[in-house]
């Protein structure tokens, strides 16, 4: 029994040695709490704006939809320029815009050279020297070992069309297009 006093006496004398002093830190939050001045800025005061009485009878209705009042601009297609064929069947790589293309590498089979593509849905699609590519009237013009030329038809804005010829570089992937 002797044993177990003794020991008690021992662990809380132990414990008792651990417990940090804290009256100088008491004291410094003290002084610090007794000079420090709060200085807040009141807010800022707003003037009210008067209330906006909708006239029905001179607007419209908030809840119908706009209507365009703009004429529409008609351009009538020029036949002694450059023009598109529309008539022409749209190939697959057509749906897709040349910034949603990455060249990816080419191939020989039988004799025809093939070039792959990764389109910006992950997508693989194949295609080959003449093949339609891209939104604006692209055709492949060359395949080579780092890049595919495309000649591709963008409109002037006044009814006539104008060849670009744009390339993709090997290196690029789907967004980073180079422009020759």
């Amino acid at each position: 029994m002797h044993s177990k006093l003794l020991i008690i006496v021992v662990v809380a004398g132990a414990l008792s040695a651990c417990s940090p002093k804290m009256d100088d830190l008491t004291a410094y939050t003290a002084q610090i709490k007794q000079n420090t001045q709060i200085q807040v800025e009141p807010y800022p005061e707003f003037s009210s704006q008067p209330a906006f009485q909708y006239q029905e009878t001179d607007r419209r209705s908030p809840f119908v939809r706009p209507t365009d009042r703009t004429e529409r601009l008609v351009t009538q297609a020029q036949t002694n320029c450059l023009q598109p064929d529309y008539e022409r069947p749209k190939e697959a790589l057509e749906q897709y815009g040349l910034d949603a293309l990455a060249y990816t590498g080419s191939f020989k089979s039988r004799g025809t050279q093939w070039v792959l593509f990764k389109a910006s849905d992950g997508s693989l699609l194949k295609a080959k020297h003449g093949s339609r590519i891209g939104l604006f009237y692209g055709k492949i013009k060359t395949i080579g070992r780092e890049e595919v030329k495309i000649e591709q038809l963008l409109p002037d804005g006044a009814g006539c069309w104008q060849r670009e010829e744009t390339s993709l570089s090997l290196a690029s992937s789907a967004g980073e297009n180079n422009n020759v």
